[in-house]
């Protein structure tokens, strides 16, 4: 009877025990129960879907054994230990240890985990897993030390005390995700706080040096670009450092999850209305930095990445790849592209602008006096961040899209030679050299920017799309290629946001789509499904058409109704209409006789926000928007081109209605 009873009682201990754990482990429990079924037979395995796994696109950066488990939206902290303690469990029945390094609550929900490539199929098949990153590294963007040489400790643009930005920044703060820097320099003595943060890896080898001249170098050269009191942009912000990489300017994507994060936290407990985040660093295409600098931006930083050194396209690694990043390449003294020997500046259409990056001056760590000459796309970002910071302090309800748009509005265009880059690369890489923005800046001026989609594939349904960011308007779409042949494009919404389809056409070569993007407060865009703009108040901004039969089509503005658009007959135009107050549009047209090419330019204090063409010919090449130009190529066999430019201002307050421009 005893033992009727204790087998009993464990029996119900055994039950209990499972209900109780059922829910964190119903997969395991139900092998557990299938042993008390009495048919005997074995039940037929479930299907189970298998979460994505994404590695590095550069083998020999990525960190083996350390993995980030990303979950599903939705998911909260409890979802994350519950995953965690499954996981745990999976591993110890195959005799697998894992250690746990960092859990994410903000961007992203999920953990970083280190563990055997052997326990890797195991978490992938977790129920609330949405996607698995390997980790991998991340690193400084700065020549290596032979291509370094000391300059004077006073030179540079701040000599004899003649650098007066429109305001010392002082508003901003900028945080500094970057290796050790030295407080006690003399350029920043007093203008940079280390946190106590610090999530950065072992260095490599066994015979590593960890001077702190040697660990500080870096981040001190950085922190003096952005604030120092002789060779800062912006002397009056003040940095806090968030030390992600290590003596040898070495990081991971985890610990700039991590940072980025840390930031989010301390901002919410001390909000701070102007911030300026800094990434000195690049590494391989990361989905998942990507999405955390995407946070970072939607919550109001300005994020401002270096492009990387590696004289390839930016699209290529992150966070440079990120589009609500504003991504910073370099020049030289001459507005040239910097070069590092076999290496040098990123490019492409992920670049948004470039700045000074080549032997540039700033603290350095071998004593708290010392000066030294460094060189790389971090420098090149560090003065985009004291910019920014400038502008933010200037005003600080500014958004981080529009303090964007004004670097690209106030900086110098068309002094760079892209001779060097791949074709592919000269005309979508930008033009634009950074450049302070005057005293008397405002911002109720219509800023608009070019936005350059990837080439399309070749065949006739290939398709292009671009996109603007957050807090802009797109006010026309269009599409290139260099030889003309495309189908047109079109203006389509896909979750709440407006994009730019451009359709490639048979027997093209494929086309871009080329979104152009402007803001301005209370600025409304909206396509119409026909081609004219009916509301009074609505000006025609930009036209397009699509010809469902795949030929080359072209539209454009009609020349005496500026309200409506024509084009390519057999083919469906619309036209996009903007509002906003105060808002005045002009269409300007210029003619070429003979085969050169036409140049429209909009006059100034207007803005160009589409570019069109045409020709008498049957075939025209398409125009482009550079800068507040259009221009465009004489059609072949044609006798002549037309530019066709439809240029917009906010009319202030001061100035009466204007005539069309000339």
């Amino acid at each position: 009877m005893r033992r009727t009873s204790a087998w009993v009682g464990w029996v119900l201990c055994l039950c209990t025990y499972l209900a109780a754990s059922a829910q964190d482990y119903p997969d395991e429990n139900e092998i557990i129960l299938d042993l008390f079924r009495e048919d005997g037979t074995k039940p037929e395995p479930r299907a189970v879907p298998t979460a994505e796994f994404l590695e590095c696109n550069k083998a020999a950066w990525r960190v083996h054994g350390q993995y980030l488990v990303v979950l599903r939206q939705g998911t909260h902290g409890s979802h994350v230990q519950k995953t965690i303690r499954r996981l745990r469990a999976k591993a110890a029945r195959r005799g697998q240890l894992l250690e746990i390094l960092h859990t994410y609550s903000a961007a992203l929900h999920g953990f970083m985990v280190k563990m055997s490539s052997d326990v890797l199929h195991l978490a992938l098949k977790l129920p609330q897993v949405h996607y698995i990153e390997e980790d991998s590294s991340i690193f400084a963007q700065s020549a290596p030390w032979n291509l370094q040489r000391l300059l004077q400790p006073h030179g540079g643009s701040s000599e004899n005390g003649t650098y007066r930005p429109p305001n010392d920044g002082g508003m901003a703060l900028v945080y500094l995700l970057d290796g050790s820097v030295q407080s006690s320099h003399r350029e920043i003595e007093g203008r940079v706080l280390i946190t106590d943060f610090n999530s950065v890896p072992e260095e490599d080898g066994v015979r590593v040096h960890r001077q702190a001249s040697q660990c500080d170098s870096h981040g001190t050269h950085i922190a003096g670009v952005v604030s120092g009191s002789d060779s800062g942009v912006a002397r009056g912000a003040g940095v806090n450092l968030v030390r992600v990489l290590n003596c040898q300017g070495k990081g991971t994507v985890s610990g700039a999850l991590a940072g980025l994060e840390y930031i989010q936290s301390t901002l919410l407990a001390h909000p701070v209305d102007a911030v300026v985040v800094l990434l000195p660093f690049s590494g391989g295409f990361s989905r998942s930095l990507n999405a955390a600098c995407r946070d970072m931006v939607a919550k109001g930083a300005v994020v401002i990445a270096a492009a990387g050194n590696y004289r390839d396209d930016a699209c290529l690694y992150s966070p440079a790849s990120e589009p609500e990043v504003i991504t910073v390449g370099a020049v030289n003294s001459v507005d040239q592209l910097m070069s590092q020997g076999a290496g040098g500046t990123n490019f492409g259409r992920c670049i948004d602008l470039f700045a000074p990056g080549d032997d540039i001056v700033s603290a350095s760590s071998d004593c708290s006096t010392c000066f030294a000459s460094q060189s790389g796309t971090s420098q090149a970002a560090a003065h985009a961040a004291g910019i920014a910071a400038v502008i933010l302090s200037s005003n600080q309800n500014v958004s981080p899209v529009q303090v964007m748009q004004m670097m690209l509005h106030y900086s110098i265009s068309h002094t760079i030679n892209f001779l060097s880059l791949p074709d592919s690369h000269r005309l979508i890489s930008p033009n634009l050299v950074a450049a302070m923005p005057p005293a008397n800046s405002a911002n109720e001026e219509l800023l608009c920017r070019s936005v350059w989609s990837k080439r399309s594939g070749v065949t006739s349904s290939d398709q292009a799309v671009s996109r603007c960011r957050l807090g802009e308007e797109m006010m026309s779409c269009s599409s290139y290629t260099p030889d003309g042949v495309h189908a047109g494009e079109t203006i389509s919404e896909s979750s709440g946001q407006m994009e730019c389809v451009a359709f490639n056409a048979l027997g093209g070569e494929g086309v871009y789509a080329v979104a152009r993007c402007c803001v301005i407060g209370g600025l409304q865009c909206q396509v119409h499904a026909s081609p004219e703009c009916v509301a009074t108040q609505h000006h025609l901004t930009g036209c397009t058409l699509w010809s469902a039969a795949g030929i080359s089509a072209d539209s454009r503005p009609h020349g005496s109704d500026r309200r409506r658009c024509v084009g390519s007959s057999g083919a469906t135009s619309h036209a996009v209409c903007c509002h906003a107050p105060s808002l005045e549009c002009h269409l300007l047209e210029k003619i070429s006789a003979d085969k050169d090419q036409v140049e429209v330019s909009c006059p100034s204090g207007w803005t160009l926000t589409d570019c069109s063409a045409v020709s008498p010919g049957s075939v025209v090449l398409a125009p482009v928007a550079k800068g507040n130009s259009c221009h465009v190529g004489s059609a072949s066999g044609a006798g002549g081109s037309a530019g066709v430019a439809v240029c917009c201002r906010v009319r202030q307050p001061e100035q009466r209605r204007a005539s069309p421009p000339p």
